[in-house]
């Protein structure tokens, strides 16, 4: 089979090359999978060139997530069947198959289309995993910035189908523009004087009870500077720097709690129970079209730098999928 490979670390529009590889076999508890389409992410990218959490052996495949049609089961898979669409993966989804846990895989309603669902699992599981995490309630303020990144517009659509109000942060005038054609309001770009004012008249001076920092360096300290008393900053990334610039005082006379949110860890140790009813939220988010999972261009394995060029362009709307 044909898989996309990374022999080294380093710029994946640099590094990734297709070879041909064994068809894995599944194992107890696993299935194999034909791939239909794959997304491409920014942990994706972040692996290949190893600067991620996890750093794979080499020579390796990429990719986490994907779309794919069940070929074999394993021994003891009993609640999936040959020829059903899922959902979810694994790493080094990259390739014409791969086998992964049954358990994690999702089974995908008729109804939705091959572009959402190659989506469906770890950009928006995060976003409402990462909602579900701040037990916010109907009427709650959040603020977040890259609100006009995959996540950041995920969670405004999630928190708004449940009544929580959300103000997002972006760093240049057209993103507000952007995310407006989107049918997502309340958007401030930093780069104005007033930003902050403009915060204010959107939320009515009603307390912000917790913030999504994405950006790092001083974009963190914008967001603590928005938060009410024992307010919660969440670290979601590090888009533009590895360190945050918080004031000390803003934390303590606010009294507000910084903690971190890895989306695979959160969902690794989350109940079953739990996970199994924010998919079903998911899923039906997507089939009312409350959240929308756009699709930038599709490219086919052996164009794979072209994709990975494509994904990282600035202003892109919607993700960059891979097929076979």
């Amino acid at each position: 089979m044909r898989a996309v490979v990374h022999p080294e670390f380093g710029e994946p529009a640099d590094v990734l090359t297709v070879e041909q590889r064994p068809v894995p076999t599944p194992g107890a508890g696993q299935v194999l999978v034909r791939t239909v389409l794959s997304p491409i992410h920014n942990h994706d990218l972040w692996t290949i060139r190893g600067t991620y959490g996890f750093k794979p052996e080499l020579p390796a495949q990429s990719g986490t997530e994907a779309l794919g049609v069940v070929e074999a089961l394993g021994e003891g898979v009993s609640d999936l069947t040959v020829g059903q669409r899922v959902a979810g993966g694994t790493f080094g989804v990259w390739a014409e198959y791969y086998v992964a846990d049954a358990a994690g895989l999702i089974p995908v309603p008729e109804a939705m289309p091959d572009e959402s669902a190659a989506q469906l699992v770890s950009m928006p599981f995060s976003a409402i995993s990462l909602l579900h995490s701040l037990d916010l309630h109907e009427g709650d303020w959040l603020i977040q910035n890259a609100a006009n990144g995959a996540v950041g517009r995920m969670v405004a659509q999630l928190a708004a189908a449940r009544g929580v109000n959300v103000v997002g942060l972006v760093r240049r005038a057209e993103g507000v523009e952007e995310l407006r054609a989107q049918g997502i309001e309340r958007i401030v770009a930093t780069d104005a004087d007033d930003w902050q004012d403009q915060v204010t008249a959107i939320t009515g001076g009603a307390p912000i009870v917790a913030g999504v920092e994405s950006v790092g360096g001083k974009a963190a300290a914008d967001i603590v500077s928005t938060l009410a008393e024992n307010g919660t900053l969440v670290v979601f990334g590090a888009m533009a720097s590895p360190t945050m610039e918080i004031p000390s005082g803003a934390v303590i006379f606010k009294q507000v709690t910084v903690k971190g949110f890895w989306g695979s860890v959160v969902s690794r140790t989350m109940p079953a129970e739990t996970k199994q009813q924010l998919f079903g939220e998911l899923i039906t988010r997507v089939l009312d079209g409350s959240l929308t999972l756009p699709v930038s261009d599709t490219f086919a394995f052996e164009d794979a730098r072209d994709a990975v060029r494509a994904s990282d362009t600035a202003g892109r709307v919607g993700k960059v999928l891979l097929r076979p």
